[in-house]
């Protein structure tokens, strides 16, 4: 086959990847919006997550559609065999860290933003599978995945998406000071032997487990 045809391929999966993520994202937010709230941090303290996830996440999507264009980039046949080859290893790596974060989560899974985070009544933190590797599996999946597919789709979307990533950061230390606030030395314990973004084999004899904590993203 032709690098033309690979890519169309590897692209189509890519597109079915992502809306299996969308879906299975959006089982979880939906269970998760009639779960009772505990703590809350930022606009989650006056809405539901759930509404502050849409109210940035809707404009996002568009903004996101709207640029969904070529960028200005003609790569010989040999450099789009590599970044087809590079993208995919990147891309389906991070999508696979996504899915096993999401799955491991279970019934803890809740949505967040950068304006706002919160925690279910009873929450716990599910500190197994790729929680014991680092603190953030799924945004770590999200990197590698959009990092992934701006070599493989290379359009403009990809780029803002990329760049919007910096949100995560935000997100993520929103979450973590929620957690802090919430349990205290328990999250200490926590987070001196997980590292925050990049995976890390859990130390023998030392490995984490269900603490009680609450989930994140």
């Amino acid at each position: 086959m032709t690098v033309e045809t690979w890519e169309q391929l590897v692209r189509g999966v890519g597109f079915s990847v992502l809306m299996a993520a969308w879906l299975y994202s959006g089982v979880g937010a939906y269970e998760g919006a009639n779960r009772r709230v505990g703590r809350s941090i930022g606009l989650a303290g006056h809405f539901r997550a759930h509404t502050v996830y849409a109210i940035t996440g809707i404009p996002y999507f568009v903004i996101a559609f709207l640029l969904w264009r070529p960028l200005p980039l003609t790569p010989t046949d040999s450099a789009r065999a590599a970044l087809l080859i590079l993208g995919s290893i990147t891309g389906f790596t991070g999508a696979a860290f996504y899915f096993w974060g999401r799955h491991e989560l279970g019934s803890m899974y809740n949505v967040s933003s950068s304006l706002g985070s919160e925690l279910y009544d009873g929450h716990i933190l599910v500190a197994t599978g790729p929680y014991a590797l680092c603190r953030h599996p799924m945004y770590f999946g999200l990197f590698l995945a959009a990092g992934g597919g701006l070599m493989v789709y290379r359009t403009w979307a990809l780029v803002f998406i990329c760049l919007s990533l910096v949100g995560a950061l935000l997100k993520a230390h929103k979450e973590e000071t929620l957690l802090a606030a919430e349990f205290g030395a328990a999250w200490e314990r926590y987070i001196a032997e997980v590292p925050p973004w990049v995976p890390r084999l859990p130390r023998r004899n030392k490995e984490v487990s269900h603490v009680d904590t609450p989930a994140r993203g």
